[in-house]
Order: structure tokens, then sequence, then C-alpha cells
């Protein structure tokens, strides 16, 4: 099975070949490196930029105004704190320009902890991003998602972010994309770059097929009437280890949403899971003030209160202005596997 990085090298592989992708360009992405990812690797259109984020953003949107179609890459999504004006600009021509001009740009960049990436290198970007008026915004938790999340973000006509989850980045999946080969070794001798001299190798892309993951639409992991759980990227793995766990000692069973595209969200699908259960829990790693889980829990609130059951709950990050290098600080600095166990069997334990 792929892992997902090489899931979104061979969507962006297949963009550039099938879609009209024109730049896949960024930081270190074009050779020899590939991405400190390796998510370019062995593209024919990626490029290496200046260091500059907000040279990046701002060529993005040139090319795609002038007729092509972009995928950028901010190395780090910390960094992305540098470009928000250019990306709240990004996010308003179609609206500016009355829907007569659009702006065909993918921004991809990873996001979250779970690397030891330290204060520079470990912050969420999606409650940020979800302010971005204009932008639709992503976060797949598999290569398959990743994949064909990518490939939808690609035809969009407007600015679409794809934020990757760096500690999923390098975690296989259990279903194979369409045309992956059976064999992973086969897959990685294929299309992963040696280590060491690169300069003579091309890879050896597999006869892939389109596969969209419609932007918007969530994916029920888990299914139950216990109580919802809903969560994306890093953390939606983990919901689902805990809802596994709580249903081998219990019995009870718990819808578990990927909720996949952070704007747009699936509310029906969130909506129709919150009247089954009556019991709602979100996770995310995003800082606890201005969260956007904070959001979800407000529109529950105002259209589900008397559906509830009990209070819902949110499970986010801590509110510091980073995450130490340290394990045990990243460890108690986002939700891991104890504590959303915990709250979830607390939840479905609390009497209506």
């Amino acid at each position: 099975m792929a892992t997902m990085v090489q899931a979104v090298r061979m969507a962006l592989h297949y963009g550039e070949t099938y879609l009209g992708v024109t730049d896949i360009f960024g930081e270190d992405v074009g050779p020899p490196l590939g991405g400190v990812f390796t998510a370019t690797q062995g593209l024919k259109t990626a490029w290496n930029s200046p260091l500059d984020e907000r040279g990046i953003v701002g060529m993005a949107m040139g090319i795609a105004y002038a007729g092509g179609r972009p995928v950028a890459e901010i190395q780090f999504c910390d960094y992305g704190f540098n470009t928000i004006d250019l990306l709240k600009v990004a996010g308003n021509q179609h609206w500016a320009g009355n829907g007569h001009y659009n702006l065909p740009m993918v921004l991809m960049t990873p996001s979250g902890s779970g690397i030891r990436g330290s204060l520079y290198h470990s912050h969420s970007f999606e409650s940020w991003a979800s302010r971005l008026a204009g932008w639709k915004v992503v976060m797949p938790s598999t290569p398959l998602d990743a994949y064909g999340l990518m490939l939808s973000a690609i035809v969009d006509p407007n600015p679409v972010m794809v934020l990757l989850p760096k500690a999923l980045l390098r975690v296989r999946g259990e279903q194979k994309l369409p045309g992956e080969p059976e064999d992973e070794e086969e897959l990685k001798a294929r299309i992963d770059a040696p280590v060491g001299d690169r300069s003579n190798w091309q890879p050896r892309w597999p006869d892939l097929k389109p596969y969209y993951v419609p932007i918007g639409e969530a994916t029920l992991c888990r299914a139950g009437d216990a109580a919802t759980v809903c969560s994306y990227g890093r953390t939606l793995p983990l919901c689902v280890q805990a809802a596994d766990q709580i249903r081998e000692e219990t019995g009870q069973g718990c819808d578990v949403l990927d909720l996949r595209s952070i704007f747009p969200y699936d509310w029906k699908t969130l909506s129709q899971s919150v009247q089954k259960t009556g019991r709602l829990l979100v996770v995310n790693e995003d800082t606890e003030v201005t969260n956007f889980g904070e959001h979800l829990l407000r529109r529950v609130i105002d259209e589900h209160f008397y559906d509830l059951l009990v209070k819902p709950r949110l499970l986010m990050g801590r509110h510091v202005p980073g995450i130490g290098l340290n394990q045990v600080y990243e460890q108690n600095t986002v939700p891991q596997l104890p504590l959303i166990k915990e709250t979830l069997r607390a939840l479905i334990a609390e009497p209506a």
C-alpha cells in the first residue's frame, strides 16, 4: 500500500500529465531533493523557488491569472503566517471580480505535530485557514483520500489549500490507489528516488487512474449509536482506535466521522449523526482558543440543542506559543490516544 506522501506524489504526477498542471514549485520542491518530505520527487514540472513564502503565493496567483494551473508548496505551514495577507487576497479574487475571474491554484503545506519539529515546525493551520473566505480547505487522513482530494483540488477553478498531516505522511494506507502496483516494494522502486546520486534517476510511474474525493464530503469510518466523534488529519486514526477499543471492551459503538474538508464542511452528515446519537466529541490538534472545532460545537448547539443528551465535548491542543522539542512536551501539548479514549468513555457514560 502507498504511503500518504507517495499518494500525493502520484496525484501530482497525474495532475501534470492529464489535468493541466503547469507548475509545481516551492522551496526544495524541484530536483534533486523533491521536497523535504519527498512529495515532489520525479515530477516533470517541479522547480525550486527562492526561500520566500510571500513570493511563492504571489507567483502562484500570477501563474493562475496568466492561464496556468500551479500547485505551490509552503514547506511547513508554520511559515504560512508570513503570507496571511496574500492568502486573503487570493481568496477574494473570484468574489471581487463578480464571478468573472477564476484563480485555479493549489497551495499544499504540511501541518500539525508528530515529527518532533519543535517551535517552528509543529503548528496547525486549519483554524487560520478556515477564516480565509474564498478558499476551500482540505485535510486527508489516508493515502487514498490524499490522492482523491489532491485531484479535486487541482481541477477546482479557485484556490484550494491542501493541509497534509506531517505525522501521517509515512503511514501506509489500507486501500490501494487506482493503478497502484500490488507490491509495495515495486512501488518504492518505481517512484522513490534513491539515496545519494540522483542525476540519472527517472521515475517509472504506474498507470494511474482518476479518483476524486468531493470537497466538502465527510466519510463515516465507524458506525454506532453511543456517540458521534468528529475529527480529521492526525487525530482521526486515534479516534478510530479509541472507538474500536471501547467497542471491544463495552460493546458500545460510535459514529466516527472523518471530516476531510475543513471548508466547506459536511454539515449534513455531522447533523444526522448528532441527531442519531445525541452525544458529540470533536477532536483536533489546533490550539484551543478560536479553534475550528469551537465553530462546529457552536453550530451543533444552535441547531441541535434539544437533540443533545449531554453537553458536547471538544479536545484540542493547548494554547501555548509552540510545541517543545522534548517528546514529553509534544505528547502533552496535543491530544493523544489515552486522553481521547478517556474523554469518549466519559461522554458515553454520562447520564442523559
